[in-house]
């Protein structure tokens, strides 16, 4: 791709033909003017222009991002005409960096980067984007929107806000109710965002009270070493929020060994294992919200579109969005059977 048609793109240059005006032979009246002809080009899923894709994510150390890169991947073969340019992934800011600047160099069309830190990439994204290669901001946002065309991610704010008015509901007719959270690690702003999302929800529901919170890393470990102290702290409560479904194989882990099955629990990010357990319903765990890794799929169809120099087939515009917030959908036994070919190990 030529830098010119580059700078079209990331600026959304689009010719626009005007519409004709039409007269009559034997009259000299003006007739309303016609309608342009709507042929404002969409991406689907013919054959088109060759586009690379140039994919960088942080190392696949977590049952989510090894989905991430699953999802990329899948998603490119099905398309004959994207190649993609996949690295090794690595959480070393630095590597990734040089992984990022070795696509840049070897003049990929587009890039999809899932930064292991936004803030510390961003500078790597505005080289992309000003080398005239449009930049997918892949879920961890960059600093500033100049180091991307579009970013597309998950809703941790809504993650909460999903949880909290689930369990508000479900205990709704329930005097006095208590819940406790398990949180992810506190350091990380997706965290805080859970956590203010469910706080906000549950003021909804006077009856509701939060009477204790715990923070894990996502890890399995780490979701039943806390899990047993929150259980050994709280002798009763109604309900129970696990920010994430890796360490709730952990969380479930302890509540098995303590011999608890007085609440319920409701887990986050969709993993395969926690849909397997809703649907089964012989435990605690009855729902979890979701932060979908389909999100690099959609991440791939989007690179393709920008590739392709087209809008998104549904929508109006004849250029891709430049952001797009997925829903927190919350997945319990009633709909569990249709996400589950969604689901990560």
């Amino acid at each position: 791709m030529s830098s010119t048609s580059r700078r079209g793109l990331l600026f959304g240059a689009a010719a626009v033909s005007a519409g004709a005006f039409l007269t009559g032979c034997t009259s000299n009246e003006t007739k309303d003017e016609e309608p342009a002809a709507d042929n404002r080009p969409a991406a689907d899923d013919k054959p088109g222009k060759q586009v690379t894709i140039g994919f960088a994510g942080p190392q696949a150390d977590h049952g989510w991002l090894n989905a991430i890169n699953d999802n990329a991947e899948k998603r490119a073969k099905k398309y004959s005409d994207v190649t993609l340019e996949i690295t090794e992934g690595s959480n070393d800011t630095a590597q990734q960096i040089g992984q990022i600047e070795t696509l840049i160099n070897k003049k990929v069309d587009v890039l999809v980067v899932l930064p292991a830190d936004g803030k510390a990439l961003t500078q790597v994204g505005l080289k992309a984007m000003r080398a005239g290669i449009p930049v997918v901001n892949l879920d961890r946002v960059f600093n500033t929107p100049q180091a991307y065309r579009c970013w597309i991610g998950g809703d941790n704010y809504g993650m909460g806000l999903s949880a909290g008015h689930y369990i508000g509901e479900k205990l709704k007719g329930k005097a006095n109710a208590r819940v406790i959270e398990l949180a992810g690690l506190d350091n990380l702003e997706l965290t805080k965002q859970r956590t203010q999302g469910f706080d906000d929800a549950l003021k909804n529901y006077p009856n509701v009270k939060k009477v204790a919170r715990q923070a894990a890393d996502f890890t399995v470990e780490s979701g039943q070493a806390k899990m047993a102290q929150l259980l050994q702290a709280q002798s009763k409560f109604d309900a129970l929020w696990n920010h994430d479904d890796d360490q709730g194989v952990g969380a479930l882990r302890a509540i098995d060994q303590a011999g608890r099955d007085d609440f319920l629990m409701v887990g986050g990010a969709g993993a395969l294992s926690a849909f397997q357990a809703i649907k089964q319903d012989n435990g605690v765990l009855k729902a979890t919200v979701l932060y979908p890794p389909t999100m690099a799929a959609s991440a791939i169809d989007l690179a393709r579109a920008l590739g392709q120099a087209k809008g998104v087939s549904g929508l109006a515009e004849y250029e891709i969005p430049a952001s797009i917030t997925l829903y927190s959908a919350v997945v319990d036994k009633e709909n569990v059977d249709q996400y589950m070919s969604t689901g990560f190990k």
